[in-house]
């Protein structure tokens, strides 16, 4: 099995809901591709029997931060939404680079303007703002390669 063909089902599992993949060609060669399970924070059901006061702040602390993190957009501390990175890629601010920049400090943005685009496994990916807002601050440089979850620009 060629290095193409690898990448190539790289890609699917990526696109699909599989979580494991096995594959043995003819001579005999076996490729076991995984995908890697997201972390899950499960917060305990409070008991019938009464909780420490203690306990429960903490809880009540971790669960919003999960959640926070695995949203499109959140609020910032300073009142400012985020266009958080679906996926994993290269950020590019224009279509190539002899043109200029999808969008810049100052711009207003509706839910379907695209803002970026985000290249995974040689596919280039536009990236809608999905907010209404004015674009205040882009968080990431041109060719930086991003995470899942975050944050690319702030919308006021």
């Amino acid at each position: 099995m060629n290095f193409k063909e690898i990448k190539e089902l790289i890609e699917i599992l990526d696109q699909s809901n599989l979580t494991e993949i096995n594959i043995e060609d003819n001579k005999g060669s076996v490729v076991n591709l995984k995908k890697e399970k997201e972390t899950e924070i499960i917060t305990p059901q409070v008991a019938q029997q009464p909780a420490p006061s203690v306990a429960q702040p903490q809880v009540a602390q971790s669960a919003p931060q999960v959640s926070e993190d695995t949203q499109s957009q959140e609020v910032v501390a300073d009142n400012y939404e985020t266009i958080n990175a679906p996926m994993v890629g290269t950020f590019y601010k224009s279509p190539s680079p002899e043109e200029g920049a999808y969008v810049q400090v100052g711009d207003k943005v509706s839910n379907d303007t695209t803002v970026c685009i985000l290249e995974a496994m040689k596919l280039f990916n536009e990236i809608q703002a999905e907010i209404s807002g004015e674009i205040v601050e882009i968080l990431v440089e041109d060719g930086q390669m991003v995470e899942y979850g975050q944050p690319l620009f702030k919308v006021k």
